[in-house]
């Protein structure tokens, strides 16, 4: 299962995003058979790769507030 396919949530994964809907458009009832498999797979890489570029912000974020906190309280002690 995917996260929510929202155009303006993935814009990373946009063009794979569109090619899966009108795949599933293209073939409704192929898509229950695997018809649309391998972009689903793409898709899936995309959604991955983009949740593991934003984790890595996220830390990158944190460390540095913490950082910045950890310089105010040493400067109030001082």
């Amino acid at each position: 299962m995917h996260p929510s396919l929202a155009p303006h949530l993935h814009g990373d994964c946009l063009e794979i995003i569109q090619q899966l809907h009108r795949c599933h458009e293209q073939h409704p009832v192929g898509k229950f058979l695997g018809e649309c498999n391998d972009i689903k797979r793409a898709l899936n890489r995309c959604l991955k790769e983009e949740d593991l570029r934003k984790r890595r912000r996220n830390q990158e974020d944190a460390k540095r507030r913490r950082k910045t906190l950890q310089d105010l309280c040493s400067e109030k002690q001082e």
